[in-house]
């Protein structure tokens, strides 16, 4: 029989220790441990010989990072590391971004403790386990630069002042949200707002 030792990264104590009952019944777990302490992952992973680590994107109590850049930093350390996003923010630029950075699943929070056993039992197979693999909304991710742009637009500030703030004219930044519209298929800076927040570029954990 497969054991598995599961490492949880998570702000939440009680999301924690629900998750932690809720696994106690399957022979398939050899050991679950949690922690909130994100600046010393690696050695944990090591020491605990951790097969999988379920790590939440929002970990703003924890880290000045979201989990997708924590779990990056740990892909650096270690590439071989197999890590799970399990979150409440199942949002499609996260999963892109997952992805993107070798992630190996992206689960919703609200998924069943079997379904969990049966992506956790992939993920230590080799295989990867992506919600709505088929419905890839994104076809181009945005630049960082005009990531801003929606976040300063968002914000409330005119044209002119973005365009002033980060040092460009007023036709580049034309320029950077005719390209936003493409990219979102939207044809307003509203529509535009709209679709980056369902998708996760303007997120409400930031």
């Amino acid at each position: 029989m497969v054991l598995i030792n599961i490492l949880l990264v998570d702000d939440h104590t009680l999301f924690a220790k629900s998750l932690s009952i809720a696994l106690e019944e399957y022979d398939e777990i050899e050991q679950f441990y949690s922690t909130q302490d994100v600046h010393n992952l690696s050695e944990v992973i090591v020491g605990k010989r951790i097969d999988i680590v379920l790590m939440d994107i929002n970990l703003k109590d924890l880290s000045e990072y979201d989990g997708l850049k924590v779990a990056y930093n740990l892909l650096k350390i270690n590439p071989t590391i197999k890590i799970i996003m399990l979150t409440g923010y199942d949002l499609p630029v996260y999963k892109y971004e997952a992805k993107k950075i070798g992630i190996c699943g992206f689960l919703n929070k609200n998924i069943s403790p079997d379904s969990l056993i049966d992506s956790l039992l992939k993920v230590y197979q080799g295989r990867t386990c992506f919600t709505s693999e088929n419905d890839e909304i994104i076809i181009e991710g945005l630049t960082s630069m005009e990531k801003k742009i929606l976040q300063l637009i968002c914000s409330g500030k005119k044209r002119k002042v973005i365009a002033y703030e980060l040092y460009i004219s007023e036709r580049t930044l034309s320029n950077h949200l005719q390209h936003i519209y493409d990219k979102l298929d939207v044809s307003s800076s509203v529509e535009a707002i709209t679709k980056a927040i369902q998708m996760g570029y303007i997120s409400p954990i930031y």
